[in-house]
């Protein structure tokens, strides 16, 4: 603990990373914070919502949980993807990509809880399909901002012990060094700044959100989505975000895409702006794709694995396949574990209706263990600098 401050609040921004946020073109100097882009709202907020009601909601319980174990698959990482292309959903928005011979893994979250506190918070549905260990080598970790389902202590610790780099949003670099990673070992970027890692080209980009970790929210932590170029392949990783008409022009800047990874989970008419309907996530696809349905594979994320939201827990699945559907877009919902190529048959089997199946054990699948990593020293490019 830093004073009263608890290690899992992370640390604010200070010095000259604070002067550099301050330099932003996304930091409002007489806010105090960072802002979001402009928005193109697609649904209002629900008329008459009042504090008491979305208390009501996020207390009630029906459907809000599975009522059996959920049917994990235990991905086989052990040889490379023919394609050159492969993604494994682990739950949540953690997903592990292996693009071009690279592994580059997103919002890793290992942890029980995505809570500042051991003993209370949100609590997964299911273990973690593997434990970090069997990941194997990694090249990147990329983190879209900082809330407490996306950048986790423990697994974070656990990932301290290897070398591999991280990519991470302005700002995020003070909890990492707090929680002890050299600044060596990350590089911060604003949106439209990029790092060279393993001959990957990752790139923060724009997203609607917002930051905080701790009581007082002060906004000086980046929100970001990302893309990531290889030899042959892109993929793009939403964060979490509101939707907006600037996915388009990231569409255009950095695609085209092989596969999305789209938030469609924890969303509700009590926060419309900072969480996707899955409706909007198929719009976002397709904004990406210039329009073009058939191009890429959409991967659902951020949703199966913690109560976030007042929506059902398979609600999000449901409603994805329908929309994927009538705008003729190409969706894979794989159980948490499951592994596929883009570019192939995808994994649409609705696994959420009939939960139920052997989970892998919580010590097997759960533990946050050392993984085999490596990282190369990082080339960055950008407006501001890394």
């Amino acid at each position: 603990m830093t004073g009263m401050r608890p290690a899992s609040f992370g640390a604010e921004p200070t010095g000259e990373r604070l002067a550099r946020i301050q330099r932003s073109p996304q930091y409002d100097m007489s806010a105090g914070g960072f802002r979001n882009p402009p928005h193109a709202a697609t649904r209002p907020p629900g008329e008459g919502n009042s504090r008491l009601e979305m208390l009501r909601a996020l207390l009630s319980r029906k459907g809000r949980r599975p009522d059996a174990p959920l049917p994990l698959q235990r991905p086989d990482l052990s040889t490379p993807p023919a394609s050159g292309l492969r993604l494994t959903w682990l739950g949540h928005a953690t997903v592990l990509a292996e693009i071009d011979g690279r592994r580059v893994l997103f919002d890793p979250v290992w942890g029980e809880r995505c809570s500042p506190f051991a003993f209370a918070g949100p609590r997964r549905f299911h273990p973690a399909p593997l434990p970090l260990s069997g990941l194997g080598r990694l090249d990147a970790v990329v983190i879209s901002h900082d809330h407490y389902d996306h950048l986790d202590l423990p697994t974070i610790r656990a990932l301290a012990r290897s070398d591999v780099h991280f990519a991470v949003p302005l700002g995020v670099g003070a909890h990492l060094e707090r929680w002890g990673l050299s600044p060596d070992r990350f590089t911060e970027l604003d949106w439209h700044e990029s790092v060279q890692l393993s001959g990957l080209t990752l790139t923060a980009t724009p997203a609607r959100h917002f930051c905080g970790r701790g009581l007082r929210n002060k906004q000086r932590t980046l929100w970001a989505s990302w893309a990531v170029a290889g030899p042959d392949h892109r993929i793009f990783h939403s964060g979490d975000t509101g939707y907006f008409s600037g996915f388009a022009d990231t569409g255009a800047q950095y695609g085209p895409f092989d596969a999305t990874m789209i938030q469609v989970g924890a969303y509700s008419d009590f926060w419309p702006d900072i969480h996707m309907t899955p409706e909007e996530g198929v719009r976002t696809h397709l904004d990406l794709s210039g329009g073009a349905a058939s191009r890429g594979a959409l991967l659902p994320i951020h949703w199966g694995t913690f109560n976030l939201a007042p929506h059902p827990w398979r609600e999000p699945a449901e409603r994805m396949l329908t929309a994927a559907a009538e705008a003729d877009v190409r969706v894979a919902i794989p159980a948490p574990g499951g592994s596929f190529d883009p570019s192939a048959e995808l994994p649409v089997a609705p696994w959420w209706r009939t939960p139920g199946a052997p989970a892998a054990s919580r010590q097997e699948a759960g533990a946050a263990t050392r993984p085999a990593a490596r990282a190369p020293e990082p080339e960055t490019s950008g407006r501001t600098g890394a």
